[in-house]
């Protein structure tokens, strides 16, 4: 019975990879992405870049939680900021919003 639902969590596990990855077929360059570029990103593009933002920004001693939270407020904050500043890069978007950041 283990080795059953194992099999159907492994499956269902790469259905859902393999029904994200042809959206997501082309790079992401953080490092030339602006403000403006980000907030105007199609919504499945603006969770992942989040997601790796929330990891990039974190304490390599944090530990491997995603804080919902926490989460949804530095998001906001991130859209506060750019909204202000849409030809600012993002990552140094990032840095000036999540640096302040006291976790």
């Amino acid at each position: 019975m283990k080795n059953t639902m194992k099999c159907v969590a492994a499956l269902t596990a790469a259905v859902m990879i393999g029904c994200c990855v042809p959206a997501l077929a082309d790079d992401i360059d953080l490092s030339v992405m602006t403000c403006k570029k980000f907030q105007t990103a199609d919504d499945e593009t603006i969770k992942l870049i989040l997601t790796w933002l929330d990891g990039y920004y974190k304490d390599q001693d944090d530990p491997p939680v995603i804080e919902t939270n926490s989460f949804v407020e530095n998001a906001k904050k991130l859209g506060q900021y750019c909204s202000a500043h849409p030809d600012q890069g993002l990552i140094t978007a990032a840095d000036k919003v999540f640096a302040s950041d006291d976790k």
